[in-house]
């Protein structure tokens, strides 16, 4: 099932860069194995999976253990400054950041190791209160406030887009990152050139990509559903 699964979203990845003028090797696919067994992810291996993303980090550090491959994990769930000094030297992103606590945090545990966190401002386009993340307006002054920072390099911008049937109402959230992020470039902060966005998930990443996205983190659209029971 993976690997059908896998060839399929491949093939609307390749067509959504084909729509949009965009190279194929614009677009990263971050497998979101999060709450799937470490067979799973062997799985998707086999079959050229190299990028994983993970929303708890117990989870990063269990499967971390087990497979010893190099993989490119990312933490891609909201993250609690507690938990950060598990993650220096396990992930190679940080999808979630989006308060001065936090980025302190990740600044300390990182420097520890002589580390640099690849980091991306969590925006939260919709403004939907059940999710976390910075407002719009918001992501200036505080890419403003960490810029400074020297074990925290801001990539760029992520944002999780309101669950619907319909994807191409996510369009407008979608457009106004890729903007967002457009706009803060402009600012010419120092130690500030963001080129990533991370946006789109099973149900609407083609019109991510054709948005401008350059993560897009499938789940259930490779490994089917999830049982949260076992969570």
């Amino acid at each position: 099932m993976i690997r059908e699964n896998l060839d399929f979203v491949e093939e609307n990845i390749r067509k959504a860069c084909e729509r949009a003028g965009r190279d194929r090797s614009e677009v990263t696919l971050i497998a979101v194995s999060k709450t799937k067994p470490v067979s799973d992810i062997r799985e998707a291996m086999a079959y050229g999976i190299k990028t994983f993303g993970e929303n708890k980090v117990q989870e990063i550090r269990d499967k971390t253990e087990e497979i010893t491959e190099p993989l490119n994990w990312h933490m891609i769930g909201h993250l609690q400054a507690n938990k950060v000094k598990y993650l220096p030297g396990k992930v190679c992103m940080i999808h979630s950041v989006d308060n001065v606590k936090l980025a302190d945090e990740i600044e300390k545990q990182f420097a520890k190791h002589d580390l640099v966190a690849d980091i991306l401002i969590e925006v939260n386009m919709a403004h939907e209160d059940t999710k976390f993340g910075l407002s719009p307006d918001e992501a200036l002054g505080f890419v403003r406030e960490i810029s400074d920072r020297e074990h925290i390099r801001i990539r760029g911008l992520m944002t999780i887009a309101p669950y619907t049937e319909d994807p191409e109402s996510n369009r407008v959230y979608f457009k106004g990152l890729r903007e967002l992020m457009n706009k803060i470039n402009a600012e010419n902060i120092p130690g500030v050139k963001m080129d990533t966005l991370s946006m789109g998930m099973t149900g609407d990443y083609q019109v991510a990509i054709e948005e401008g996205a350059t993560f897009v983190r499938v789940g259930t659209g490779i490994f089917g559903e999830r049982d949260y029971t076992k969570s």
